[in-house]
């Protein structure tokens, strides 16, 4: 460290007080730094400025108290005796005392900025110019009792995510973390396999789920193994007649796809006093089914599913079907919309029949919303389990039926979406439905709904691919820019990461009790410095001794210390009696020093 960086302002004596903890640097110096150091002392104690003198350097932000008949809203760090402040040469000096003459002071200045030979470098006693504005304020009178300040900025939304972003992960992240409540189910096992802490998804009040007609339920569960949180779905008092299913689980544990909701494992259990079937799959809080968003949840109750394939089902009363379909019409989705699920649907139905399965549950309600665009669909493989035929003579065949009936469960879907509305997919509603499509919507959409229903004798999602066209460019530029909008708030949340481990190894060393059974270990050396800095940083004070909140100000200083900067820093102790100017290299020097007395000091104890 360069000894001409120690400068007091005592105008007694040249000597750092005794009770200053910077008399722990002065004394590790040799005598002749101590003798630059006193030279500086004598010269800047005789240096003063005529009162009709200018100054070059702009206003800056200083800590510490004000600035007496300054112009500026800024504080002063000097104290009531500071009254200019001069950059020459790069170097910013700042004046005590009255002036006696122009050349008395530049003859001085040329002096102290080369004592000991070496330059003192460009000051920064505060924040940067161009991160904090300063706006002059005029000069009050004799009448005022404080001069008026700057109010400090509010906090930047550069160094921080989107509060909408940060709600949806906070939420998620509530979700996750939820505990069962055994008040409100006390018959909810403790343990089921290797999975504990269940949390039913769904509210119980509510008509059970059903797939194929057998009655499900989901819980979110802990595993046991590695305490990731997964999805259990629960097929109630079902028994495995033909283990010779397994087989399509295997397959279906081989799919992985961003539009599919994978599957981990399946298991029988008795931990709910039946024999009871448990498929696990992949956990997305937040979730909700395309029924929930853009459909009335009271339209199933009552009624068989609009989306069963069945001509023996009851149907719903449909006399009033012109009527529905005319009151939703109000209410349509964009067609960008549609196309962008219709994309999403397609991609992941593609997946699934290139791997020699079938999807066979295609409805709203199994299709799930796990953000704001992405779909992802649920109850993978459970129709193969419970409705597996271990006789079958053909089952390729069958497996081929299957994926035709996923592409006309696909355009029933669509269309209801189109018209938002269960009802528009019975048979005696489709006509309206269709024409309600092709007023609403372009030739493209009525055409790809017309062709999924048709009764063509093979379909195949690599049909489709034309129908749909230049739209997978939009859903891929889509797509980008979002990842873009997560790469961005990602970056902001990894900067202050990076200071977040900074302000800790700062935490850890300020105002420790003692290290090694040394109880003034925080209070000299490196220490002492950090201490100073500390206060620097998040103790500022305005010029009426309030609080500065300063964002700017603290970012810039903590990624300069982590930087180390060559930049070199005005720090004051408490007494007021000394200042210690110092470059955020040394200062993280000191920090690493520090720390790692601390790490070893804890290795040894270990």
């Amino acid at each position: 460290m360069d000894p001409s960086m120690f400068v007091t302002y005592t105008p007694q004596t040249n000597v750092v007080p005794l009770e200053s903890k910077l008399a722990t640097y002065m004394n590790r110096q040799s005598p002749s730094t101590t003798l630059n150091a006193n030279i500086v002392s004598k010269h800047l104690s005789n240096l003063s400025l005529d009162s009709n003198k200018k100054t070059t350097a702009s206003t800056e932000f200083v800590p510490g108290r004000s600035i007496t008949g300054s112009t500026s809203s800024s504080p002063n760090l000097f104290g009531n005796s500071y009254h200019s402040q001069e950059n020459v040469g790069g170097t910013t000096y700042f004046y005590l005392g009255n002036a006696t003459g122009d050349s008395i002071v530049n003859d001085e200045v040329n002096e102290i900025s080369n004592v000991g030979s070496s330059q003192v470098g460009y000051v920064y006693p505060g924040t940067s110019a161009h991160l904090q504005s300063t706006k002059p304020t005029k000069t009050p009178t004799s009448n005022s009792s404080s001069a008026p300040s700057t109010p400090p900025p509010q906090v930047n939304s550069s160094f921080f995510m989107s509060a909408n972003l940060r709600m949806d992960i906070l939420h998620k992240n509530s979700l996750t973390l939820s505990q069962p409540d055994s008040v409100q189910f006390p018959d909810l096992p403790t343990e089921v396999d290797n999975y504990h802490e269940l949390c039913p998804l769904e509210q119980i009040h509510k008509p059970a789920s059903t797939v194929l007609g057998y009655q499900t339920s989901t819980y979110k569960a802990t595993s046991i193994k590695n305490g990731v949180r997964y999805c259990l779905r629960r097929i109630h008092d079902f028994r495995l007649g033909n283990t010779k299913c397994m087989i399509l689980v295997d397959m279906w544990k081989r799919i992985s796809h961003t539009n599919v909701v994978q599957l981990l494992e399946v298991f029988t259990t008795k931990a709910f006093g039946d024999h009871s079937m448990v498929f696990v799959y992949d956990y997305h809080p937040g979730a909700e089914t395309l029924l929930s968003k853009h459909f009335s949840g009271t339209e199933l109750n009552g009624y068989a599913d609009p989306f069963c394939s069945d001509p023996n089902a009851p149907r719903p009363y449909s006399h009033t079907k012109t009527t529905i379909l005319r009151q939703q019409h109000n209410s349509m989705l964009p067609e960008n919309v549609i196309w962008s699920y219709i994309i999403q649907l397609t991609a992941a139905l593609r997946v699934i029949h290139a791997g020699g399965v079938a999807y066979r549950c295609l409805d709203p309600t199994k299709v799930l919303l796990t953000s704001r665009t992405r779909l992802r669909l649920s109850c993978a493989a459970v129709p193969d389990v419970v409705t597996f035929d271990g006789n079958a003579t053909n089952p390729l065949s069958l497996i081929l039926h299957y994926q035709q009936e996923d592409l006309i469960s696909l355009g029933k879907l669509v269309l209801a979406l189109a018209c938002r509305s269960l009802l528009a997919v019975h048979r005696d509603n489709m006509q309206s439905s269709l024409e309600l499509v092709a007023r609403t919507y372009s030739t493209d959409l009525r055409n790809f709904i017309l062709y999924l229903l048709s009764d063509q004798a093979r379909k195949t999602v690599t049909d489709l691919m034309p129908m749909i066209g230049a739209r997978f460019y939009t859903q891929l530029d889509t797509v980008q820019l979002r990842n873009d909008v997560l790469e961005n708030e990602l970056a902001k949340e990894l900067e202050n990461g990076r200071l977040f481990r900074l302000l800790v190894k700062l935490a850890t060393v300020n105002e420790r009790p003692e290290l090694n059974m040394e109880l003034t270990w925080a209070e000299t050396g490196d220490r002492y410095m950090l201490k100073l800095f500390r206060d620097y940083v998040f103790h500022q004070v305005t010029a009426d001794d309030r609080p500065w909140l300063d964002m700017a100000h603290v970012v810039s200083c903590l990624n300069k210390l982590d930087a180390g900067s060559a930049d070199k820093i005005c720090l004051m102790s408490r007494d007021e009696q000394s200042v210690l100017v110092v470059s955020y290299a040394e200062l993280r020097q000191c920090l690493e020093n520090s720390f790692d007395e601390i790490m070893q000091s804890a290795k040894e104890a270990a």
